[in-house]
């Protein structure tokens, strides 16, 4: 605000000791006191003397300057309240400067590489890797809007015991069937096999020990190759790393049908990645890492012959078993440096849920001993479980609720509910559009909503309802602007940048003004967090202070021309920060709800 960069000159002329660059920065007014703004002079306390001095000098300038209408001190704070038309000037005014405002300066902007999803290909992908996923490609598109350069790539495990079940059950009851001759998607009849495999396991383990009692005191991991299904997966797993034809070719077939399964499920939730990375080609990555970090001391062999990393607090974490074989956190050393080999990014994220946050702690760790200058720049976005009201899901028992699932279901409905609210004639095509629009838009807001590590419970119908805290209430406010834009044009006005903005001096006005100034801010902040939670809350907040306003000042009626043109370019401001903020959060605004 030119308020601000005035104060902050004549602080600057007024105390030597004042800093060249600017640090003051507003805030809104608390609630139940009069202003705008507040500004804190404790911040500047020590340039001018003490606080209370300092906010002294603030209020004296302030109250002399043309864009004010009072400034009082209250302690060591300044509560502002700004002329109407200087309020809406510094956002409403001019929304492509407000929205500019949100990128941060050349100087800030980094190079950033986002992994996120990471699943298996024995199974389709669920509402866990939803949450994944939406958290991965929110974080990526918000570090974009803000300005960083933003690399987003995925690493598949296509390889290892759990899709060697998938492939031998196929062999033993897949009779030739196929996506393209069952009509199943390819995720979805892979992972069929993997849930038919599961029970195929309990069975042979509930015969052993019926006829074993001694044990019983086992459990069924431990009995895994106990059994001779057991032994069958080991053996396939042994041939693939062989590089048995028959089984590679097997693996190359089922997988080929997971991930164009796969393919369908990001397309539907927007997600491209720059590059996918696959285990099959990064599991043997990380061995000579292992042996230089031998050489330097990083890594010590134990009694047995493994090779281990003292980590302290931590503990002691293997890195190479005894037998020369490779542990995961060797494939994540190895993987970690060629990610960073292939694109040099100055930070690296990884999306992954909670209980691998003492692994994260671990590799990290590691990358600094072994001395790489950029491992100070390695981070853990964890997040919590995602449940549903009646409980958890477990893969192995084919209780998961698969994302495909829960697209179609959050869609249909949507699209039922927009059915209901009746209106103007649509077509059944328009009607679906919508309904896919708003339904993965309330999704993705929900699992957006919260903090990424709190553990949430997801509800599908209360994630959709219209009033209240959800994705649709917020897509409704832009879709009522645009109505609203509609039926002004037919009556001849047109959103311009020319209105009389010192006629909006309401207190719901007021209060949108100020929400629209601090959106940049908002941007950032929540950017720097790496939580969009921030941005979900901030358009919810925005949401309401519209229909306050909508409520409290007519738009259309307003009686006066010129009135009735500045509330429809303040609405209009509204609707593009709307627009903005959820196009950021990869959620879609339909025309009409």
């Amino acid at each position: 605000m030119k308020f601000l960069c005035d104060l902050e000159n004549y602080l600057r002329q007024q105390f030597p000791n004042y800093p060249a660059e600017n640090v003051l920065s507003l805030e809104a007014c608390p609630a139940g006191q009069q202003g705008d703004f507040t500004l804190n002079c404790f911040r500047i306390g020590k340039f001018c003397g003490n606080p209370m001095a300092a906010a002294g000098s603030v209020v004296d300038f302030l109250n002399s300057h043309e864009d004010i209408a009072s400034a009082v001190a209250v302690k060591a704070f300044v509560n502002i309240t700004v002329k109407a038309s200087a309020l809406h000037r510094a956002g409403a005014a001019d929304p492509e400067a407000l929205l500019a405002r949100g990128v941060l300066p050349a100087g800030e902007r980094r190079r950033v590489m986002i992994e996120f999803s990471a699943p298996n290909t024995n199974k389709p992908q669920h509402l866990g890797h939803v949450r994944n996923n939406t958290l991965g490609m929110a974080l990526g598109s918000l570090l974009k809007r803000v300005g960083h350069d933003v690399i987003e790539v995925n690493l598949v495990n296509d390889r290892g015991i759990h899709i060697c079940k998938s492939m031998l059950c196929y062999q033993k009851v897949g009779n030739g069937r196929n996506p393209e001759n069952t009509g199943i998607k390819g995720d979805h009849l892979v992972g069929d096999f993997y849930v038919e495999y599961n029970k195929m396991l309990s069975e042979a383990i509930k015969e052993l020990r019926s006829t074993h009692p001694e044990l019983s005191e086992k459990d069924n991991d431990e009995l895994f190759l106990e059994t001779a299904i057991g032994k069958e997966t080991q053996k396939m797993l042994q041939d693939w790393e062989a590089g048995v034809p028959a089984v590679r070719e097997l693996w190359q077939m089922m997988n080929s049908w997971v991930f164009a399964g796969f393919a369908e499920t990001y397309k539907r939730m927007g997600i491209e990645f720059n590059h996918t990375y696959l285990e099959s080609e990064t599991y043997l990555l990380g061995k000579d890492i292992i042996a230089s970090g031998l050489e330097k001391g990083v890594f010590t062999h134990r009694e047995d012959g493994a090779v281990i990393c003292d980590l302290g607090k931590m503990g002691k974490k293997v890195v190479l078993r005894s037998d020369g074989t490779s542990v995961y956190i060797t494939q994540d050393i190895g993987t970690t440096k060629k990610k960073y080999d292939d694109y040099h990014p100055e930070t690296m994220i990884w999306v992954v849920g909670d209980e691998q946050n003492l692994h994260f702690q671990m590799l990290f760790e590691i990358m600094k001993r072994l001395g790489f200058s950029w491992a100070d720049d390695l981070y853990h976005l964890s997040y919590g479980m995602v449940n549903l009201p009646n409980g958890r899901m477990k893969s192995r028992e084919g209780t998961v609720v698969d994302a495909d699932d829960l697209f179609d279901e959050m869609s249909l409905l949507a699209r039922n509910a927009c059915a209901e609210r009746g209106g103007e004639e649509v077509s059944e095509e328009e009607l679906a559009r919508r309904g896919e629009i708003i339904g993965l838009g309330a999704l993705k807001f929900m699992l957006l909503k919260f903090n990424p590590k709190t553990t949430i419970t997801f509800d599908p119908a209360a994630s959709l309802r219209f009033e209240g805290d959800t994705g649709p209430y917020v897509q409704y406010v832009a879709t009522r602007i645009a109505s609203i834009e509609r039926k002004a044009a037919e009556k001849g006005f047109s959103v311009g940048k020319d209105a009389d903005w010192s006629l909006l001096d309401t207190p719901a006005e007021r209060e949108l003004a100020v929400k629209l100034y601090f959106y940049p801010s908002v941007l950032q902040t929540a950017a720097g967090k790496r939580d969009c939670s921030g941005l979900v809350e901030y358009l919810l907040e925005l949401a309401k202070a519209f229909n306050r306003f909508y409520r409290d000042c007519p738009v259309l009626s307003a009686g006066d021309d010129a009135l009735v043109s500045a509330r429809l370019a303040l609405a209009d401001a509204v609707k593009q920060v709307i627009t903005d903020g959820l196009h950021t959060l990869t959620i879609g605004v339909p025309e009409a709800m």
